[in-house]
């Protein structure tokens, strides 16, 4: 075996990534970067005669240091992104170590387990059924993929149709149904399958961005052959929960009536809420759908990425995804994760996600679940005690919508202003979004390690930056 000087580049690349970790509390959320200013800290293309190891990740940490956000210091708070638990990141480096291609037991019979492992204590911590399968992917739009891929299939394999034989062209019709208030990555997972925009049914809202069970009872009542139904746990901008108990009786009697259906619910932020029994009432009926996605490296805080992707029907879920070559050894008495997720060559996600279930603990994760939203309460509590801004949503877990009062009416403005001064000043990150056409802030808080100074230091950057916004109109 060739011999690297394996010590010094790793003891550089230790110490780099304590130094960043210690620098946390103090440390500037978002750099005061532009993409010159990286680009020309960066921009050393490779020597004739290369570089050691060890310099290059040294040059990285001092070059590429100082232009990273600290999104995993408590107090990044823009577009739902979850900090980084200890557990996860020991696992990660091991795994960069051990450098496996988890695609079968037979080549990686170690990490093969360990997702195996963690896909059933996820499952249980959740509630959902026994038996139900688990792929670990990127993030949640091939979660989702991977969910609408099993559930297009399985609707129309009731009908008679095999997709994976016989492909689309030519197939029975798919009526898609979503509510108004969808993510994105639903609509684009459905181009992604060859379903489209079009086969989508859009239903109503209510003012929490909750799917209305009267207008899926409307829309049902319209559709006849293959169906795929998609709902919430936890909607991007407010936090809400749609009412699963409702929908699974609304899909439950269009299937009775003939109909095969799939309900999928898209649970980014806050499918983790199903282990907290202060969420029970929210989550009811959620263990009666068919398939849930969700993102690790959010609310459970693994590193970036890692996508979850669970299905009631196993074998439907295989049938979607699983491949067969001469060349491969399957089927070898342990778990393949390549069954259950759209890659060949794959690291093992589920390996992070493993740790960090046994680092937190049914506990830790029920603390997690809680603390965050009790967090995003105490945001909303401070804010709208100030007189300077609305909460415009029910806070029921850890999403708040903030509509800053401008004295001219341009609360748009306002709010903008007020997260640019934030950011700028790097006391915390906020991000945006234009909900029902008004331009609000938005406030994800999905960091196991934000705390009540966390949030207070936020708040008060938020007022100062208001206080000196509305002095200058």
């Amino acid at each position: 075996m060739r011999k690297s000087d394996w010590k010094s580049v790793v003891d550089t690349a230790a110490g780099a990534a304590l130094e960043y970790f210690e620098s946390l509390p103090e440390r500037a959320v978002m750099p005061a970067s532009d993409r010159a200013l990286v680009r020309a800290a960066l921009d050393r293309p490779p020597a004739g005669e290369g570089t050691d190891a060890a310099q290059v990740v040294a040059e990285l940490a001092r070059d590429l240091g100082p232009h990273v956000a600290a999104q995993s210091g408590g107090r990044y708070f823009g577009f739902v992104v979850g900090g980084l638990h200890p557990a996860a990141y020991g696992a990660e480096v091991l795994l960069t170590a051990w450098d496996q291609n988890t695609s079968m037991f037979s080549s990686t019979p170690g990490a093969s387990v360990a997702e195996e492992l963690a896909a059933e204590w996820l499952v249980e911590l959740l509630g959902l059924p026994e038996g139900s399968s688990v792929g670990f992917v990127t993030g949640g739009q091939m979660a989702t993929f991977t969910c609408l891929a099993a559930a297009r299939n399985e609707v129309l394999r009731a009908t008679g149709w095999d997709v994976e034989a016989d492909g689309l062209i030519g197939a029975p019709s798919i009526t898609v149904v979503v509510k108004a208030g969808a993510h994105s990555t639903v609509l684009r997972a459905l181009r992604f399958l060859g379903l489209g925009e079009k086969a989508v049914v859009t239903v109503d809202c209510d003012d929490q961005d909750r799917i209305r069970a009267d207008g899926l009872a409307e829309a049902l009542a319209s559709i006849s052959g293959p169906t795929i139904v998609a709902v919430e746990c936890g909607n991007v901008n407010t936090g809400a929960f749609d009412d699963f108990q409702a929908v699974a009786d609304l899909v439950d009697a269009h299937r009775e009536a003939g109909n095969p259906a799939w309900v999928h619910v898209d649970g980014a932020v806050m499918l983790l809420a199903a282990a907290s029994p202060a969420m029970a009432d929210r989550v009811s009926g959620l263990e009666r759908l068919d398939s849930w996605s969700t993102d690790g490296h959010k609310l459970l805080n693994v590193a970036y990425d890692c996508g979850i992707a669970i299905c009631r029907n196993a074998a439907a879920h295989r049938a979607a995804m699983s491949v067969q070559a001469s060349y491969l050894e399957q089927g070898t008495g342990g778990r393949d994760p390549m069954d259950w997720n759209p890659e060949f060559s794959r690291r093992a996600r589920g390996v992070a996600v493993y740790a960090t279930l046994r680092a937190l603990g049914r506990t830790g994760v029920v603390e997690l679940v809680d603390r965050t939203s009790q967090l995003a309460r105490r945001f909303a509590a401070s804010l709208a005690g100030s007189g300077l801004a609305e909460i415009v949503n029910e806070v029921v877990s850890n999403q708040v919508l903030v509509r800053w009062l401008a004295p001219d009416g341009d609360n748009g403005g306002l709010a903008d202003a007020v997260m640019a001064g934030v950011r700028a000043e790097g006391s915390a990150f906020f991000s945006g979004t234009t909900y029902r056409g008004e331009r609000l802030m938005r406030i994800a808080v999905s960091d196991w390690a934000t705390d009540e100074q966390d949030v207070d230091r936020a708040v008060e950057a938020l007022l100062r930056n208001a206080h000196r916004s509305i002095a200058a109109l």
